[in-house]
């Protein structure tokens, strides 16, 4: 929801250092790997009750997200980048509830719960992108990509704000991941009645 909005605010800078990053001859492919690093080690962390360390790791891998498809612009965006970069990004958000879960058996169902409304989420990103692909739909809202981005009231940037709330407030997990798994929910209702509204004008056009 907020993504859009964030995106003149953090591409700059970001595009900034991609572009030094490409002087270098540092790929896309090889930041969106590194980034893996901290997203894991940021689950193994959370799973032993280290929460802030973790933080710091969520934090990290976010920065080198953004950084891939920054390398990504500047270099010239491919079809296996963008595929890589989406198995990465769900890799990470599924590692996390998945270690809080791990950390507290109070938390395994929340974790649970959470992680089937991540994946409800992801099938409803990732199915409307390909009918869209398919169409030749194209949108610039979320910066320029390899795949089409449909807008969701839950995106990367509310699910990041999520996960730091988790980490300062551990004991808060069960609360936070209920509260965000009926966020998910929402957005795949709202997600497939805009694809419904999309695709059926698209078809009646044609």
């Amino acid at each position: 929801m907020f993504d859009a909005h964030l995106r003149p605010l953090i591409d700059p800078p970001l595009n900034a250092i991609g572009r030094w990053l490409t002087r270098w001859g540092i790929s896309a492919n090889a930041v969106t790997l590194a980034g893996l690093i901290p997203a894991l080690a940021a689950a193994a962390a959370i799973a032993h009750g280290q929460y802030l360390v973790g933080l710091a790791l969520i934090l990290v891998n976010r920065l080198l997200d953004g950084l891939d498809g920054a390398v990504a612009r500047a270099s010239g965006l491919t079809d296996f980048g963008g595929y890589l970069d989406t198995l990465a990004d769900y890799a990470f958000y599924v590692a996390v509830p998945v270690a809080f879960g791990l950390a507290s058996t109070a938390n395994t169902v929340p974790a649970l719960l959470l992680v089937a409304s991540f994946t409800l989420t992801c099938a409803s990103f990732l199915v409307f992108a390909a009918i869209a692909a398919r169409r030749g739909e194209e949108t610039s809202a979320h910066g320029t990509k390899s795949i089409f981005y449909s807008t969701g009231l839950a995106e990367g940037g509310e699910t990041i704000a999520a996960f730091v709330a988790m980490c300062l407030w551990p004991a808060q997990f069960p609360v936070i991941a209920i509260g965000f798994a009926a966020l998910c929910l929402l957005t795949v209702i709202q997600r497939s009645l805009l694809a419904r509204g999309t695709f059926t004008k698209r078809n009646e056009a044609e």
